[in-house]
């Protein structure tokens, strides 16, 4: 089962785009050298997404330069970048950074993003902090207010860790806290003030450590209103949730295919393992575990957009709880019925299986979301 329907001819046109796209320029030892050359900008895979497919505004609305394609379409799009294991900061950028840009209309919000959908413009959400874990409200970064006027502004302070794509990105959208509650700020990344330290995360892609130190901000920097972010905040980790969801979809995929050709050809006592009976229950096993994934994950896609916040956390926490299992079962039977040479650098497998364990517990582990979802069934 495909994250996309077959009746959406529009979104199956820019699928099927994207993956002809990345097989010509994203084969795994192009993507090993971009990666290795792209230290502060996206590989160059991600200037041809706008460029060239003009892919990048696929999910938005009409009226912000997009087609309006919403979650379906982000879902479509993150299952194929999976299956190519791109580490392109679509998730940062598209899902979570204009998403919220999005949903805060205004002269700032709509320049930037009409920056993004152009390709000119990367963003990264910093909102981690080195100790809220998954507590989305335990943000200790500090905002004050100063001046008066046309002469009034904001002073962030604070430390921000492990933000994904920072070192890749021209702006950041941060969460920090006043007397007023949470707010998320719009912060142009070369912001006097602003210290990142940046390096390679284990599936190839970029993070950073950022401080802030006494950072003055317009008051324009604001997104919304003062104190009133954490609903947005719910709301963009549950679309990124299930956005890496999808994504897991396209890792496991790859990680079945690469499987079956491989026990189709390894032979032992003259005939291929595939026909060994313990081996076929063994893969009728991870095949199951990822097309069950894969339905609800499609499912829960095609009512997020409506869903009330309970339903939404609801549905995207079992979603996650899923995936996380099917991850685990596939990328685990993946390196066993490729023996030794399943965990080694030069065979893709060995990269799959480990974006796949990463997404395991990225945005909360499997018992944290089935915590999550007792929680909500209580309340």
């Amino acid at each position: 089962m495909s994250l996309l329907t077959e009746q959406d001819d529009t979104l199956a046109m820019l699928r099927d785009s994207l993956a002809r796209y990345l097989d010509d320029r994203h084969g795994f030892e192009q993507r090993l050298h971009a990666l290795r050359h792209a230290d502060d900008a996206p590989p160059p895979f991600w200037q041809g997404l706008a460029s060239e497919l003009d892919l990048l505004g696929a999910a938005l609305p009409e009226a912000q330069g997009g087609l309006g394609g919403g979650m379906p379409a982000h879902l479509a799009l993150m299952e194929t970048l999976g299956g190519a294991l791109a580490a392109e900061p679509y998730l940062t950028t598209m899902i979570i950074g204009a998403g919220l840009l999005q949903r805060h209309p205004g002269a700032q919000a709509d320049a930037l993003l009409a920056q993004v959908v152009a390709g000119r413009a990367v963003l990264a959400f910093a909102h981690t902090e080195p100790q809220s874990r998954h507590d989305r409200a335990d943000v200790q970064a500090e905002l004050v207010r100063e001046g008066k006027g046309e002469g009034e502004g904001f002073v962030l302070s604070g430390r921000k860790s492990v933000v994904y794509a920072a070192p890749w990105a021209s702006h950041l959208v941060v969460s920090a806290r006043s007397p007023a509650g949470l707010s998320l700020l719009v912060v142009p990344k070369d912001t006097p003030g602003v210290r990142l330290r940046a390096y390679a995360t284990r599936d190839g892609g970029r993070a950073a450590d950022i401080a802030f130190d006494h950072v003055r901000l317009p008051a324009e920097a604001l997104l919304g209103a003062e104190g009133g972010a954490l609903p947005q905040i719910e709301q963009a980790h549950d679309e990124a949730t299930l956005a890496i969801c999808a994504e897991a979809v396209g890792v496991m995929r790859r990680l079945m295919r690469d499987t079956l050709d491989y026990v189709r050809q390894r032979k032992q006592f003259g005939v291929p393992i595939s026909s060994f009976q313990v081996l076929q229950h063994r893969l009728a096993d991870m095949h199951m575990a990822l097309e069950l994934a894969a339905a609800l994950t499609a499912s829960v896609g095609e009512g997020i957009d409506t869903a009330s916040p309970r339903e939404r956390a609801r549905a995207v926490s079992s979603a996650k709880v899923a995936v996380a299992k099917a991850c685990r079962a596939v990328g685990q039977g993946a390196v066993q019925l490729h023996g030794g040479m399943g965990m080694t650098e030069e065979l893709a497998v060995g990269h799959y299986v480990r974006r796949a364990t990463l997404i395991e517990g990225q945005f909360g582990s499997a018992a944290w979301h089935l915590r999550r979802v007792a929680r909500l069934r209580a309340d």
